[in-house]
């Protein structure tokens, strides 16, 4: 693909209600408990899971890495939001795999490594042609990515929704500058054992507009009066979690196990913060 394709819609409808879903990471068991959960049911014939309301899933990115299954995940979303029943958000994990599909030079580490074998993986048990259309697919999915989700409910702005964080004065933009920071968030250097020092975007933001966003684990969803975290950390043992619109309600069902093999993770470095 090489050259970027033109970014899909900012603009998501919600008419008939939208699930907003937190960072997925390969766990695919837990997605689709999750979603059977929120009243989504497979059509035998069109193989698309719908909603008997209409409703729409909305994924928060960070679909693949780290977790068992990347690629049905990847399907999932290749089918659905060409179906118009799904959307997803750009993200850091979604934009690195996206480099990699197109050929470019990047170092597959922190789980994204896992998705690169699954394709050899299904390569072997499918064949070349089928590999290289899910590859096409897959890029294309995440390539045009929008950086952030404005959702319209009737016409009006109810929230928006995004990867990582935003800035109020980048909402219903785009630019290199604001894919950058909705994918990885207000980043300021590396600490010492290599983990990003993360800035509080949050506390920027004043519009009186939710903002749903991920990226970041919690062990609870977190909540300021304009913001709302729904990554519970699923492929560390914790949750996935959904966020229903406009019930304004929350959604999750618990990880199988901890996916990173680590007994150093997000979620374990937040309880110790927590007990201190």
């Amino acid at each position: 693909m090489k050259q970027e394709e033109a970014r899909r819609e900012l603009y998501f409808h919600a008419d008939f209600g939208v699930d907003v879903i937190g960072d997925i990471h390969g766990c695919y068991e837990e997605f689709i408990e999750l979603i059977e959960k929120l009243g989504y049911r497979l059509e035998p014939e069109s193989q698309l899971y719908k909603h008997p309301e209409g409703r729409k899933i909305l994924s928060l990115g960070d679909i693949t890495s780290r977790g068992p299954e990347s690629l049905p995940m990847l399907s999932f979303f290749i089918r659905h939001v060409k179906a118009g029943l799904a959307e997803m958000i750009e993200s850091n994990h979604g934009w690195k795999i996206a480099r990699w599909l197109d050929g470019r030079r990047v170092t597959l580490a922190h789980g994204d490594e896992l998705v690169e074998a699954e394709f050899l993986q299904y390569e072997q048990i499918h064949g070349k042609r089928k590999a290289n259309k899910l590859r096409y697919d897959s890029l294309e999915l995440l390539m045009t990515a929008p950086s952030h989700i404005i959702l319209l409910d009737k016409g009006e702005q109810a929230l928006i929704a995004v990867h990582a964080g935003i800035k109020d004065s980048y909402i219903g933009k785009e630019s290199h500058a604001i894919l950058n920071f909705c994918r990885y968030g207000d980043v300021d250097g590396m600490a010492a054992d290599g983990r990003p020092i993360r800035k509080d975007w949050t506390v920027q933001h004043e519009l009186p507009i939710l903002i749903v966003w991920g990226h970041d684990p919690r062990v609870e969803p977190e909540r300021n009066p304009y913001t709302l975290n729904i990554d519970q950390g699923c492929v560390f043992g914790g949750k996935l979690t959904a966020y229903r619109y406009p019930e304004d309600e929350l959604v999750s069902v618990v990880a199988k196990k901890n996916y990173s093999g680590k007994t150093d993770t997000p979620l374990t470095r937040e309880l110790q913060r927590n007990q201190t």
